[in-house]
């Protein structure tokens, strides 16, 4: 499956942004899907996950009742809404899909990855 990510850009401290993610390929639906962002100087690491149904959904701590991953298999399309933004979630946030099907947090499980898509928050 390929991945096109797209929807970061600039915003304030407080803010929100709704990365999407659009994938190629008849199989979208049997995929987890997760998102992962790396910042500056740092590892990449987990941010959100979701199973291929949407019934699972994980999250890092830090972003924990602010992002929200969803998806629409009938778009082939997954979604992370981000609200009350913070300057830390500064990164280039990245979309994967993991062929197992379920919402992993490991990296290591994912064998698709989009381009990624930055993300500025600042005031």
């Amino acid at each position: 499956v390929q991945l096109q990510a797209c929807g970061g850009g600039s915003v304030q401290p407080g803010g929100s942004l709704r990365l999407s993610c659009a994938a190629s390929g008849r199989t979208f639906s049997t995929y987890g899907m997760g998102w992962f962002r790396q910042a500056p100087g740092k590892e990449r690491e987990f941010v959100a996950a979701i199973s291929w149904s949407g019934g699972s959904t994980y999250y890092a701590d830090s972003v924990k009742g602010r992002f929200t991953i969803s998806r629409d298999n009938a778009k082939n399309t997954v979604y992370l809404q981000m609200n009350s933004l913070k300057p830390e979630d500064t990164a280039i946030y990245y979309c994967a899909a993991d062929p197992s099907g379920y919402a992993s947090t490991w990296y290591s499980e994912y064998d698709s990855w989009g381009q990624g898509t930055q993300v500025t928050v600042s005031s």
